[in-house]
């Protein structure tokens, strides 16, 4: 049996230009929804329907078929009903004629679909004998209509009798989510609704559908508390690159009486860039800053520097050329708004925990242990395992060493920059 999930998401969108590209916890839209039916077991098939070439990109980075949409069913007025029929044309064909027998409609416009709630529709249609289905959540409200005297009128309720929730009939909202049809029956019907329609229930905490920059601000803030924690594996990852200013240091200089500045990095984070270089991960620190002091790190770390650049995005995607790596395969590990171009381009971007709200807003993974404290000691746990997990224990922050002064393993040793710095990145 062929299940073919359709995510149609077209390149206009004038409340939030480039909707489906923004990311929520740094996946971009339609990537969260290709990973969520790429997990669910009943789907063979995700094929995401655009005509942006910049969705298109996004969509085979995250394993999906892309179908390119013809102009005249990519307008505002077009239906995801004609998306979906053109996709499935489309799907079948490449496809040596085989056939759609469940297809299903899934929205990236919500951020919080499960594969759950892709495994709950495709269930009902395939397994429980459904013709159609559809994620709703449980409802509970008054729901009011403005009429055209200016007076409110009760739609789900009479508004002289005001029963307990408990009393009242169950409502329930459609989603918006996701949706599944029998494949000849929805081309029959031309509408995703037809025959007995089956209402696959899902958290009502998870219903969010972003159609303005309110609602993108609202599922970037609650992307922290709802999405399943997911952190990078050395399965996932060709090499890491680390912001310097910030994320290998608290972000604090001290300035001696003649201007000298000095900086602490943390020893845990020597240890752990040394276990990700024995493991052959490539590895690249990348710094606005033009400094002898990144320089010196570098070559403390024997590990290759790029510093001193305006455009960290341009610089990053240049080293990825010349090296062979994929951005999708690539942790960038920043602090502050510099970083965000960054990670707008790789498949893991990484916040440490005392990183600027919209950098941790924009992270697909935020460390618990702040810059300077080892951060990169921690992210490198994640990618080579509990060895080298750091303490549980709470962080405080370090008082930096004096210039070649020793300390033991897990405190930090100072560096020394031989002219003032001309920006905090």
């Amino acid at each position: 049996m062929t299940v073919l999930a359709v995510i149609p998401a077209r390149g206009g969108s004038k409340g939030v230009p480039a909707k489906n590209l923004a990311p929520v916890a740094g996946v971009p839209l339609v990537a969260r929804a290709v990973r969520a039916c790429l997990a669910a077991p009943l789907v063979t098939d995700v094929v995401v329907s655009t005509d942006d070439e910049a969705i298109a990109a996004a969509a085979r980075a995250a394993g999906a078929e892309v179908v390119l949409r013809p102009a005249e069913i990519a307008g505002d007025t077009a239906t995801s009903e004609s998306a979906v029929l053109h996709a499935m044309d489309a799907h079948q064909a490449m496809h040596d004629g085989t056939p759609a027998d469940v297809v299903l409609l899934v929205q990236c416009t919500s951020p919080f679909l499960t594969r759950d709630d892709v495994q709950g529709v495709a269930a009902a249609v395939l397994e429980d004998g459904a013709d159609s289905a559809v994620t709703v959540a449980p409802f509970h409200g008054f729901v009011w209509r403005d009429e055209t005297e200016g007076s409110g009128v009760g739609v789900n309720h009479d508004a002289a009798c005001r029963p307990r929730r408990q009393d009242r009939p169950q409502d329930l909202l459609e989603t918006g989510a996701a949706y599944a049809m029998k494949g000849v029956g929805f081309r029959e019907a031309g509408h995703r609704f037809f025959g007995r329609t089956a209402l696959v229930r899902t958290d009502p905490a998870r219903v969010l559908e972003v159609d303005d920059p309110h609602d993108l601000a609202r599922a970037r803030a609650l992307a922290p508390l709802l999405d399943a924690p997911a952190l990078p594996t050395r399965d996932d990852v060709d090499a890491v690159v680390l912001d310097f200013d910030g994320t290998q240091t608290d972000d604090r200089v001290l300035i001696d009486a003649e201007g000298r500045e000095f900086v602490a990095v943390h020893r845990g984070d020597g240890l752990g860039v040394a276990h990700l270089r024995d493991a052959g991960l490539e590895l690249l620190i990348l710094s606005t800053e033009q400094n002898p002091v990144v320089a010196a790190r570098a070559r403390k770390l024997r590990i290759p520097v790029l510093h001193g650049v305006d455009r960290k995005d341009i610089a990053l995607k240049q080293w990825c050329d010349q090296t062979g790596i994929a951005p999708e395969r690539v942790l960038y590990a920043g602090n502050d708004v510099n970083d965000l171009p960054c990670f707008n381009l790789v498949g893991w971007p990484v916040a440490v925990a005392s990183a600027h709200a919209s950098v941790r807003a924009a992270a697909r993974a935020v460390t618990a242990t702040p810059g300077g404290e080892g951060a990169i000691r921690e992210i490198a746990s994640w990618l080579l395992g509990p060895t080298l997990n750091t303490p549980d224990t709470p962080h405080t922050p370090h008082t930096p060493d004096t210039p070649g002064a020793s300390g033991s393993p897990g405190t930090p040793t100072a560096d020394t920059r031989k002219s003032p710095a001309t920006s905090e990145k």
